[in-house]
C-alpha cells in the first residue's frame, strides 16, 4: 500500500469478532491485515484520529487476537491510540466511523465501552503495572488465563514502566507477557540512553542470528524449548557481552522480531504461551506502516487531521488564527535570545507543544526528557537551583503525573520554574483522559505558586514574559487549538503585575468574572443580552486564579449583588469557589453563580459540543445572565 492503492474488502466484513478472525487460515492473515490497514486509513481521512501509531500495530493486533482467547485472555494497551485495529476486530468495526465523536466510541481503550478493553489507557507507561495487577487478580481467584501488556510509542521510557517490570519480575511463575513495540518514536523521535540501548540490542548480530535460528526450533520442538529456558541466561549474556536489561529484571527476553510479519508473530506468540514465567517479546515496527506519507513524516501523521487518502495531502484547518502552542514556541525563542538563563524542557512533546521552534535554533538549551513528567519537573527544579530559569511545558492532563514533584521539588523550595500547561480545559475529541480540567484547582492550593491563564494570544505572550522575570514558581495554562486572532507577533512585551486582573467592560446590574479564553464566550453573551434587554452587564478578566486581584474583587463586591464566574475547569476547588470565599470572608452579600466543569468526567466530542454540554458556551452564559436578571 503506497499512498492509497485500493483493494477489495474480501475479508474485512467477514470478521466481526476475534472468533471470526480465528476462522481464517493463517495464510489469509496478511490479506486481512492489508484490508484492515486500508479501512483505518479511509476512516481516519474523514474522521481524524491517531493514525500512524495504529497503522504500526495492525499485524501485531491481528496476531494477538488470532492466538489468544480474548476477552478471557486480557490485552492491555499502553498509550491507547495504538488500539484502532483492536477496536475494529472486537465487534466495533461498524462503530469505528463514530470514533472520537460525541456519543460514539472513544479513541482509547475504555472498560465501560467493551468487554475486550481490559484496562483503560489514555496516558503512557501504565500497561505493565496494570497487567501485573490483572495477572495477580486472576491467580488469587484461580483463573487460568493469559495477560499481555503491549507497550510502545516511547512509553518504555516512562518510570512507571520500570516500576512495573521490577515488581512483576519478582514473580517466577505466571502467564504474563510484555510486548515491547519498538518503533523508536513517541510523538516525536524517542531520545535518551534507553533508546540508544534498544538500538544496540537491535544490532547485536550474533545475538539476533542465534535468536532467529532458535525461534524456528522453539516453535516446533517443546523439549528444546524447555532446555533453552534453563540455559537461556548464560547464552544471552555470553553473546551480548553483558546482561540484558530485561533479563536482569527476571523477564525472559525474546527479540527482536519483525512486527509486520503476521505469520511469524502468530508462531512466536503460540510458542510463548507455553512458557510459564514473566517474558518480554521485543518487536520492531514502523510507525505509519503501509502508508507512505505517514512513514515519511511520522510526527506529523501521529494525528494528521483530515487528509486526502489518495494523495496524502492534508486538508488544512479553516481557522487562520495562530495556535496557542505556536504563540508559546515563538515567544519562548524570542525571550531566550535575550536571556541566556532561559532553558526549555518537555517530556516527549517538542512538536506537540511547539518547543521544537526553540530546539531548532538552540538545541543546547532545550531538553526532551522522554515520557517522564516527574523527571521533567525535578530536572527543571535542579536547573533552577543551579541558576537557570527553566520553562517546563507539559500538557495539563499529563502534569497530573508530576504533582508531588511540583509541590516538593519546586514550590516548597520556591524555585523560579515557569510551567506552561498546554491543553488546559476541555480538549475535545481525545476525551476524559486528556481534558485539562483540574490544573486551576490543583495548582491554586500550592503555596508559592502563581496561577495564570491568558484571554488571548497577546496575553499569553505577555504572561510568558512576566513569568520568566518572576523569581518564583509560575504556571500559565492555555487551551488546545487556535487563538482568537489577536495581534501578538512582534508586539512589544508588557509586564503584567502578578495577581492583577482588569475590567473589560463597565456595567451596573450583573458582573461576569472570567478567566482565560472563555472571556470571549462571555463577551458574546453580554452583547446578546444587552441588545435584548435595557440593562448593562459588567465584565472582568481575572487573569490570575492565584493570587486573586483583591482590589478588583472589592470593587465587584461593593458594586454588584449578582455575580457570575466562568472558568474552563473544575468547579470544585476552582476559581469560582475562591471568589465566593473572598466575598464571604469580606462580608459582601453577593449572589454568585459559578459556571465551569461539574464534578464528573466529561466524555469526548468537539470542543463546541462540550462547552455547550457543560453549559458555559456563549448560549449558556447568556441564559445564566438572563436568569440573574
Amino acid at each position: 500500500m503506497d499512498t492509497m492503492q485500493h483493494i477489495d474488502y474480501d475479508l474485512l466484513y467477514k470478521v466481526n469478532s476475534p472468533a471470526d478472525l480465528k476462522r481464517l487460515a493463517i495464510s489469509q492473515l496478511p490479506q486481512y491485515c492489508n484490508e484492515l490497514r486500508q479501512y483505518i486509513i479511509e476512516e481516519c481521512s474523514k474522521n481524524p484520529g491517531h493514525l500512524a501509531s495504529s497503522l504500526g500495530t495492525v499485524e501485531l493486533t491481528v496476531a494477538l487476537h488470532y492466538v489468544y482467547d480474548t476477552p478471557f485472555d486480557k490485552l492491555i494497551w499502553d498509550v491507547g491510540h495504538q488500539a484502532y485495529a483492536h477496536k475494529i476486530i472486537t465487534e466495533r468495526r461498524d462503530l469505528f466511523p463514530t470514533n472520537r465523536k460525541m456519543g460514539g466510541i472513544s479513541g482509547f481503550p475504555r472498560m465501560a465501552e467493551s468487554k475486550y478493553d481490559a484496562f483503560g489507557a489514555g496516558h503512557s507507561s501504565t500497561s505493565i503495572s496494570a497487567a501485573f495487577g490483572l495477572a495477580k487478580a486472576a491467580e488469587l481467584q484461580g483463573i487460568d488465563n493469559h495477560v499481555v501488556a503491549i507497550i510502545g510509542d516511547g512509553a518504555m521510557t516512562g518510570g512507571l514502566a520500570f516500576e512495573g517490570l521490577n515488581n512483576a519480575g519478582e514473580k517466577k511463575k505466571g502467564k504474563l507477557l510484555v510486548i515491547f513495540n519498538d518503533n523508536e518514536m513517541a510523538i516525536d523521535r524517542a531520545t535518551g540512553a534507553l533508546d540508544n540501548y534498544f538500538a544496540r540490542l537491535s544490532t547485536s548480530r550474533a545475538y539476533n542470528s542465534f535468536k532467529r535460528r532458535l525461534w524456528a526450533i522453539l516453535a516446533h520442538t517443546p523439549k528444546l524449548l524447555r532446555m533453552c529456558q534453563r540455559a537461556g541466561n548464560a547464552i544471552k549474556q555470553g553473546l551480548l557481552k553483558n546482561s540484558n536489561l530485561f533479563e536482569s529484571l527476571n523477564f525472559r527476553y525474546f527479540g527482536q522480531l519483525d512486527g509486520h510479519n503476521v505469520v511469524e508473530l502468530v508462531r512466536m506468540l503460540s510458542a510463548l504461551k507455553d512458557i510459564d514465567e514473566p517474558k518480554l517479546l521485543h518487536i520492531r515496527t514502523i510507525k505509519g506502516k503501509g502508508y507512505t506519507p505517514a512513514e515519511d513524516n511520522q510526527s506529523v501523521w501521529h494525528a494528521p487531521g483530515r487528509f486526502n487518502p489518495e494523495t496524502g495531502e492534508r486538508i488544512p484547518s479553516k481557522d487562520s488564527a495562530a495556535r496557542y502552542q505556536d504563540v508559546f514556541g515563538k515567544t519562548l525563542l524570542e525571550l531566550a535570545k535575550t536571556n541566556s538563563a532561559i532553558v526549555g524542557i518537555t517530556p516527549a512533546m517538542p512538536s506537540g507543544c511547539s518547543m521544537n521552534i526553540m530546539m531548532q535554533e538552540m538545541p543546547d538549551r532545550c531538553f526532551d526528557v522522554g515520557i517522564a513528567e516527574g523527571h521533567a519537573v525535578t530536572f527543571s527544579a535542579g536547573l533552577a537551583a543551579g541558576g537557570m530559569h527553566p520553562v517546563c511545558n507539559i500538557y495539563s492532563s499529563f502534569m497530573q503525573r508530576a504533582y508531588d514533584n511540583v509541590i516538593h521539588d519546586v514550590a516548597l523550595q520556591n524555585l523560579p520554574v515557569t510551567f506552561c500547561l498546554d491543553r488546559g480545559g476541555l480538549v475535545g475529541e481525545d476525551g476524559a483522559t486528556h481534558h485539562g480540567a483540574f490544573d486551576l484547582a490543583y495548582f491554586s492550593c500550592i503555596p508559592n505558586m502563581i496561577v495564570a491563564s491568558p484571554m488571548d494570544e497577546l496575553e499569553l505572550r505577555n504572561l510568558l514574559y512576566s513569568a520568566v522575570n518572576t523569581p518564583s514558581p509560575y504556571s500559565i495554562r492555555y487551551p488546545r487549538g487556535c487563538g482568537v486572532g489577536a495581534k501578538w507577533e512582534g508586539e512589544p512585551f508588557e509586564a503584567i503585575p502578578t495577581g492583577k486582573g482588569r475590567r473589560l467592560k463597565e456595567g451596573n446590574e450583573v458582573a461576569v468574572l472570567t478567566i482565560g479564553p472563555v472571556a470571549h464566550f462571555a463577551k458574546e453573551a453580554i452583547e446578546r443580552v444587552e441588545s435584548e434587554y435595557k440593562t448593562s452587564v459588567a465584565h472582568y478578566d481575572l487573569r490570575f486564579a492565584k493570587p486573586l486581584d483583591e482590589e478588583l474583587l472589592h470593587e465587584v463586591g461593593r458594586t454588584f449583588s449578582k455575580v457570575i464566574t466562568v472558568e474552563d475547569g473544575a468547579l470544585r476547588g476552582g476559581v469560582g469557589e475562591a471568589v465566593v470565599k473572598f466575598f464571604n470572608d469580606n462580608g459582601y452579600a453577593v449572589n454568585v453563580k459559578t459556571m465551569g466543569i461539574e464534578d464528573k468526567f466529561i466524555e469526548h466530542g468537539t470542543p463546541a459540543e462540550l462547552y455547550a454540554l457543560c453549559g458555559f458556551d456563549a448560549a449558556g452564559i447568556e441564559q445564566q445572565i438572563k436568569s440573574m436578571l
